[in-house]
């Protein structure tokens, strides 16, 4: 059984790569290593995992690319690159999607750079494992999707229909994605509303 973890150079997904080598899982990392956040600090987590299999003598396989490329995420599902996985790791059974353009203050500078990551990137990652009968795909929603609601604590079944933000909208849009998916072709979904994460790393 094979994890793709999207995100995998990010602060979440290093986190969770790292317990999954520990735990001797199968994981592909996938992460666009873009400069939004440190790129030094993105490839040290990187080499850290790719350390720490060895380690634990644990297969981890780290692809660079972009989600919003459909090329690139052929590498993983179909292209000669994968041929490689295929012949050392089993199918891929859970797709753990963390990749994301971040942060609110700069979507409203760069609305496209949202678009592109969080909405295409999205739709061509969960229509992959739609056609390749992913067991289930879990992925990064977002506390901001709450938006201007008053009544605290927040709750799953509050309603969420004003974001503030276009970062908040994309994730929004994520969810509606996902649970469409599951309806129409029965793709187990769930999505995690992360309010603000720290840590080493």
């Amino acid at each position: 059984m094979t994890i793709l973890v999207t995100g995998a150079a990010g602060f979440i997904g290093y986190h969770l790569c790292s317990k999954l080598i520990e735990n001797k899982e199968e994981v592909i990392g996938f992460d666009n290593v873009n400069n939004y956040y440190d790129v030094i600090l993105k490839n040290d987590r990187v080499n850290r995992l790719n350390k720490k299999a060895l380690k634990h003598k644990s297969k981890f396989y780290f692809v660079k690319g972009d989600l919003a490329e459909k090329k690139d995420l052929n590498k993983i599902f179909r292209n000669e690159f994968y041929q490689t996985f295929k012949n050392k790791i089993s199918s891929i059974k859970y797709v753990v999607h963390l990749a994301a353009q971040a942060g609110v203050r700069y979507s409203i500078e760069n609305p496209s750079a949202y678009v592109q990551s969080n909405l295409v990137g999205f739709c061509n990652l969960i229509e992959e494992c739609k056609n390749n009968k992913v067991e289930h795909f879990i992925y990064a929603s977002s506390s901001s999707v709450y938006g201007g609601n008053k009544k605290l604590p927040f709750h799953e079944s509050d309603n969420v229909d004003h974001p503030i933000s276009l970062y908040a909208a994309t994730k929004k849009s994520n969810e509606l994605i996902a649970h469409t998916y599951s309806h129409l072709f029965n793709l187990a979904t769930t999505g995690l509303r992360f309010f603000t994460v720290y840590g080493p790393w």
